[in-house]
């Protein structure tokens, strides 16, 4: 058996099946497109990392002035009952790990999806009273919610797409990776100096164009 076939079983058939499928059933050239997608997947780390921890504080920072350290237990702030459901989640997991529900830990336990729909239009009002605080262009003007909220949409997909190992490549990777740069710059020109320095994905992007067969999977993204 060679190592491509042992390789899919270790993957199993329907995952390896989507990249056989954009090799147009060459299977070396499928696990070259495998690899390429683990290491596109790994480069972006960095700056995926970056920009939940960066959007996460710079609104916890920003609503603790206005509303206080544990504004995100106020339900008449938090509108959405998903977001309620995810913060109790959030303070029954630091609980169970036998510690005291600080907003610090709470904060760190809720998951990028609480965050980005802070900047849903539920929120409209409260981003024109306090949450339009949270990032601000290189040139000091100020941001539309929708400038955050519109290209968030797709990354926080692309990001769970890596955290659960899915396909990646079909994407427009340098589009989505030069946004998530640029929504950090806005929330924090520090920390953007620093995902330049150590962020490999520009290295890591083949120069050449990803050629892919025709397949089902996502494209265009």
């Amino acid at each position: 058996m060679t190592k491509e076939h042992e390789l899919e079983k270790a993957l199993s058939y329907e995952r390896f099946a989507r990249y056989e499928g954009w090799a147009a059933g060459d299977r070396a050239r499928a696990l070259e497109l495998y690899t390429l997608n683990a290491k596109l997947s790994e480069s972006l780390y960095i700056t995926m990392q970056m920009l939940e921890v960066s959007l996460r504080n710079r609104i916890h920072t920003t609503m603790s002035v206005t509303h206080g350290e544990d504004w995100f237990k106020n339900n008449t702030l938090i509108k959405l009952a998903h977001q309620q459901e995810q913060v109790a989640k959030a303070i029954s997991d630091v609980n169970g790990d036998g510690k005291e529900a600080t907003p610090g830990r709470v904060v760190a336990a809720l998951t990028f999806s609480f965050w980005t729909s802070m900047l849903s239009p539920d929120y409209e009002t409260l981003w024109q009273t306090t949450l339009f605080r949270i990032a601000r262009k290189p040139n000091g003007k100020g941001l539309r919610r929708k400038d955050l909220s519109g290209p968030l949409r797709p990354i926080r997909t692309l990001r769970n797409r890596i955290a659960h190992h899915e396909p990646i490549i079909a994407w427009n990777l340098p589009s989505h990776h030069s946004k998530a740069l640029e929504i950090i710059l806005w929330l924090s020109p520090a920390a953007h100096e620093w995902c330049l320095a150590h962020c490999r994905f520009a290295s890591v992007y083949p120069v050449e164009r990803i050629e892919l067969a025709p397949s089902d999977e996502i494209n265009g993204q």
